[in-house]
C-alpha cells in the first residue's frame, strides 16, 4: 500500500481550479482523514465514500487512511470530489491500478449505494480540466451530454461505482463501463462526448443549435424561433403599440437598454417576454459561457445540455441584492444579472424594486461583469445583458380618465418614479411612453403587424453589418463599442452631430448620454442600410434617448 494520485476540478464562480486528489492508506490508529481546507459537504465525503465502497463489494482498509486535496490554500466546497476521493482512496489499498488512475479525471457525488449522481458544474469543470491538458475524464451518467460539449477530450460516462472499478480494473481505455440494462454512454451515442475521436454528426454535433436539422441549428434556434408553433410568444400577438415594436427591434439588432413607460394593460411585459425571439442564436463561444453559469447555478435544463438560444431572465420585485446581483452564505452563486448573460434581464413594475438592488444594477451595465465579494474571497460572474425596465407612471396605475381622474398627486407621481435613479436611466439607451390604443387604432394597425420572425431576420441583417465593420475588434453589437473608438474610428461629421452637442452644451445629454445616443444611431443606419449614421438617424436615436417620438 503506498500514496495514490489523481485530480478532480474546484470551481469558483465558472472559473475550474485543478485540484491534486492524493491518497495514502498506510499504518496507524484507523480511520480516515480528509484534509485540505475543506467545507462540511466535503468533510461528510468520508461516510458516503465509505459508505459506497463497502455497497459496492469492496473491502475498505482497516489502515489509517489520510487523503489530501491540494493546494490545500484553495477553498474547496461541494460533493463534486466524492468520485476522485473513492477512486484515490481504492488505488492506494491496491484495488484498482495507480497508473490507471493517475491521468484521469473524476468528477460525481457518490450515493450510499454506490451510484454516481449529477453535480452542478460539470461544463466548466471539464473546461478546466482540458485546459490543463487532460485527455480523459469521467463524469455521471447524468451529466455526459453537457461534459461532451467540451472538444478535445473523451468523456467516460460511469453510474455506479462498481461498474467504473471493474472499467479501470480491465484495462481498457475504448469502452466505457458499462450497467446492466441501461446504456453506458447516458444518451450520447459514442460514449466519448465531442472528444477527439467522437463521430461526426449528431453525437459529435459541433454547431451552434441543436442536432435536430442538416444544418446544425433546430427549428427553435433560427431567427424568430422559440419552439413549438403556436405556443411561444410572437411580436404579431402585440397590436396597437408600432413605435413601441419599432423600438424593440432597435434594441434587439444593437443590444440596447430599455424603459417602458405606460398605464396597466398597454402591452409593457408582452413587448418584453418577445424581445428573445427577435434575437439571433448564440454564437458557440457564447453558448459555452452562458451553458457554464446555468450548469454551476443549477439551473441547466434536463434535456438541453447547451443553450442556444438568449435567456430571459424576469425576477420578481420582491428579489433582493443577492439574488439579483449574485452572492449567499457559503457558495457564492450566480444572480440574475449572470444568469442573464447574453440575453435579458427584465424588471416588470421597477419602480417596485428596492432602491439598493437598482442602483446595484449600474456597475454590471457599464462593465458587463460582476464581483461578489466575501470574506473568504472574491467571485467575478460574466454579466453582460440587455436590460429592460418595465413601470407605471404612478402608483395607483389607474389610467386618468374624465369622469374618474388619477388620485395620485404630482409628488407622489415624482416620488414613485424617482425610485429609478437618474444614474440608471442614463445608462438606458432607449425609452418609450406607451398609451393605450383604442378600437380603431387597434384595428388599423393590424395591418402593419410583422411576425417575430420577419423581424429577426432584420436584427440579424443589421447585426452581420455590425459585425463586418468590427471585424478584427472584441465587440460583437453597437452596445459594446467603447467611447474612445466612438470618437475615433466611428466619429461623426460636426454637421451631423450639432444637435447633439447642443444638448450637450444645455445640459439634456450627459457625456455617456452622448455615447449611448451616437451607439443607437448606428444602429439605426446598419438597419436601414449599412453605412454611416446621418442626421436623420442621429435625430432618431436622440429621440430614443429622450422618450420622444421623432
Amino acid at each position: 500500500m503506498t500514496v495514490a494520485r489523481t485530480h478532480c476540478v474546484c470551481l469558483i464562480g465558472v472559473t475550474g481550479h485543478v485540484v491534486d486528489v492524493e491518497a495514502d492508506v498506510g499504518s496507524g490508529v484507523a480511520g480516515t482523514h480528509l484534509i485540505g481546507m475543506l467545507d462540511t459537504a466535503l468533510s461528510e465525503a468520508r461516510d458516503r465514500v465509505r459508505s459506497a465502497v463497502v455497497n459496492s463489494r469492496h473491502a475498505w482498509p482497516d489502515a489509517r487512511i489520510t487523503v489530501s486535496l491540494f493546494p490545500a490554500s484553495l477553498p474547496k466546497r461541494g460533493s463534486m470530489f466524492d468520485l476522485a476521493i473513492a477512486v484515490a482512496l481504492l488505488a492506494a489499498a491496491g484495488i484498482v491500478p495507480r497508473q490507471r488512475v493517475a491521468p484521469l479525471f473524476f468528477l460525481g457525488e457518490l450515493g450510499l449505494d454506490g451510484s454516481v449522481r449529477p453535480v452542478r458544474g460539470v461544463l466548466p469543470a471539464v473546461l478546466a480540466a482540458v485546459a490543463a491538458g487532460a485527455r480523459t475524464v469521467v463524469v455521471p451518467a447524468g451529466n455526459a451530454a453537457e461534459a461532451g460539449l467540451v472538444p478535445d477530450v473523451t468523456v467516460v460516462p460511469v453510474r455506479a461505482l462498481a461498474d467504473l472499478v471493474g472499467w479501470l480494473r480491465a484495462g481498457d481505455p475504448g469502452g466505457p463501463p458499462r450497467s446492466d440494462g441501461v446504456p453506458a454512454d447516458g444518451g450520447t451515442g459514442s460514449g466519448q462526448g465531442s472528444g477527439a475521436g467522437a463521430p461526426d454528426g449528431p453525437d459529435g454535433w459541433d454547431g451552434p443549435g441543436p442536432p435536430d436539422e442538416p444544418d446544425g441549428r433546430g427549428g427553435a434556434d433560427r431567427p424568430g424561433g422559440e419552439g413549438s408553433a403556436g405556443t411561444a410568444p410572437d411580436l404579431s400577438d402585440v397590436a396597437g403599440q408600432p413605435f413601441a415594436r419599432r423600438a424593440l427591434e432597435i434594441c434587439a439588432a444593437g443590444g440596447h437598454n430599455l424603459w417602458m413607460l405606460g398605464a396597466p394593460g398597454t402591452g409593457k411585459t408582452m413587448l418584453a417576454e418577445r424581445l428573445p425571439t427577435l434575437l439571433p442564436a448564440l454564437e458557440r463561444d457564447q453558448a459555452l459561457e452562458v451553458t457554464a453559469i446555468h450548469s454551476v447555478a443549477g439551473t441547466l435544463p434536463a434535456d438541453r445540455p447547451m443553450l442556444t438560444r438568449p435567456p430571459f431572465m424576469a425576477p420578481h420585485h420582491t428579489a433582493t441584492i443577492a439574488a439579483v446581483i449574485g452572492g449567499g452564505s457559503g457558495t457564492i452563486q450566480p444572480g440574475a444579472v449572470s444568469l442573464a448573460h447574453g440575453g435579458v434581464l427584465f424588471l416588470d413594475e421597477a419602480p417596485e424594486f428596492a432602491m439598493s438592488v437598482l442602483d446595484a444594477l449600474r456597475q454590471p451595465l457599464e462593465s458587463g461583469r460582476v464581483t461578489v465579494s466575501r470574506s473568504l474571497g472574491s467571485v467575478t460572474f460574466p454579466a453582460r445583458f440587455m436590460l429592460v425596465l418595465a413601470a407605471n407612471p404612478c402608483p395607483c396605475a389607474q389610467p386618468s380618465r374624465p369622469g374618474e381622474p388619477c388620485r395620485c398627486s404630482p409628488s407622489a407621481r415624482r416620488r414613485y418614479l424617482a425610485r429609478l435613479s437618474g444614474p440608471l436611466l442614463d445608462r438606458v439607451d432607449v425609452k418609450v411612453t406607451l398609451v393605450r390604443a383604442t378600437r380603431r387604432e387597434l384595428l388599423a394597425d393590424r395591418r402593419f403587424i410583422e411576425p417575430s420572425r420577419t423581424v429577426a431576420e432584420r436584427v440579424l441583417l443589421a447585426r452581420e453589418r455590425a459585425a463586418k465593420r468590427f471585424a478584427g475588434r472584441p465587440w460583437r453589437r453597437n452596445a459594446e463599442v467603447p467611447t474612445g473608438a466612438l470618437h475615433t474610428d466611428y466619429r461623426l461629421s460636426a454637421k451631423v452631430m450639432s444637435p447633439l452637442l447642443r444638448c450637450l452644451d444645455n445640459g439634456v445629454l450627459s457625456a455617456r448620454g452622448l455615447d449611448r445616443v451616437l451607439r443607437v444611431a448606428w444602429t439605426l443606419a446598419d438597419l436601414k442600410d449599412g453605412g454611416r449614421p446621418r442626421a436623420e438617424e442621429v435625430n432618431a436615436a436622440l429621440g430614443l434617448w429622450l422618450g420622444e417620438e421623432r
